[in-house]
């Protein structure tokens, strides 16, 4: 079974990323969005995860959960991953929270190690991903409504509470995220 954690986000944030993506969509850009539902801050992805490691995860992720006390995030700028010029990930960055939240990815990345998850290569980086590029069709357009400086009215502000454990099971017309199990913070 393919598993990740993460941490949702609230559904007045969700509208306002909605209403980005139809802004985005303008360009009339190849872009595969990520669904409203489906929206959250991935900490860590684990892949194809052995039915015997289910409760050594939850274990953890609860120890973890339990010394990790509430803390604000709010959202910031738009962004592409690697870069806007090739961009193959539409993102909206995380500002206030991105510090606790890399320390959180990082002691649930050390907390997995002895089960056999590797750790990531990359740095982590607070981000919230809006679509994936199919193909380079109007990649000019994205890029210059991406460049506007789109400002979030919200400005993303919530507390976070909890991490969730999810199964995820990709489908032709695109993954399902299916709650295994949530765990409050202190």
């Amino acid at each position: 079974m393919r598993t990740f954690i993460a941490v949702e986000i609230p559904e007045f944030l969700r509208e306002e990323f909605v209403q980005l993506q139809e802004r985005l969509k303008k360009s009339d850009a190849d872009v595969k969005w990520v669904e409203p539902e489906n929206m959250h801050l991935t900490l860590k992805f684990l892949g194809d995860t052995e039915e015997n490691k289910m409760e050594k995860i939850s274990e953890i992720l609860k120890r973890i959960a339990q010394e990790t006390k509430q803390f604000e995030i709010t959202f910031s700028d738009l962004g592409a991953f690697p870069n806007l010029n090739f961009p193959k990930v539409i993102w909206v960055g995380v500002d206030k929270g991105k510090k606790e939240l890399a320390e959180l990815a990082t002691r649930i990345e050390n907390g997995l190690l002895p089960l056999g998850f590797s750790k990531e290569k990359r740095t982590y980086s607070a981000h919230l991903t809006l679509g994936r590029i199919r193909s380079p069709k109007n990649k000019d357009k994205l890029k210059k409504i991406l460049e506007e400086k789109i400002e979030i009215k919200e400005k993303g502000k919530f507390y976070l509470q909890k991490i969730v454990f999810f199964s995820s099971k990709l489908t032709p017309t695109g993954p399902i995220y299916t709650k295994l199990a949530e765990f409050p913070f202190s």
